[in-house]
């Protein structure tokens, strides 16, 4: 796993729910948002460069040079990446572990149209649907 300081640890315990709109946006906001968190979702899950830069709607080599030292995130890749590391969050606490929630990711899905709910991750829309079956499952729907 990627090393992080005791602030980025406090930030990345601290990210708001998905649900959470207006604390997203204020969490963009104040927090220094860098490669630490790239890393991080890329420590975490188990999916590929090629994946992980498609949910960011950037290309590989983009998403390579955001993992390193002193480079600036874009705001709207700052929010988005947010987003996917809170959906992340949820996933373990639903799950159990992220290669439990990478599974279910990974797997077609019926209320996805039969298709991987990882297919929806390049949108925040998508990502929000995603947490809502998160949140049915965590209250007790088969899904």
């Amino acid at each position: 796993m990627t090393s992080l300081s005791n602030a980025q640890k406090k930030a990345l315990a601290n990210i708001p729910a998905v649900s959470s709109h207006m604390d997203i946006f204020y969490f963009v906001k104040k927090e220094k948002i860098d490669e630490h968190f790239v890393n991080y979702l890329k420590a975490e899950s188990s999916f590929s460069d090629d994946e992980i830069s498609d949910w960011l709607n950037i290309s590989v080599k983009t998403l390579r040079s955001y993992r390193s030292p002193g480079t600036s995130l874009k705001e709207n890749l700052k929010e988005h990446l947010i987003l996917i590391l809170s959906l992340y969050e949820h996933g373990k606490e639903v799950f159990e572990s992220a290669e439990n929630f990478d599974k279910w990711l990974a797997a077609p899905n019926y209320y996805f149209d039969n298709q991987p709910p990882k297919e929806f991750l390049s949108t925040t829309s998508g990502i929000k649907f995603i947490d809502d079956q998160l949140s049915s499952i965590e209250y007790g729907d088969n899904v």
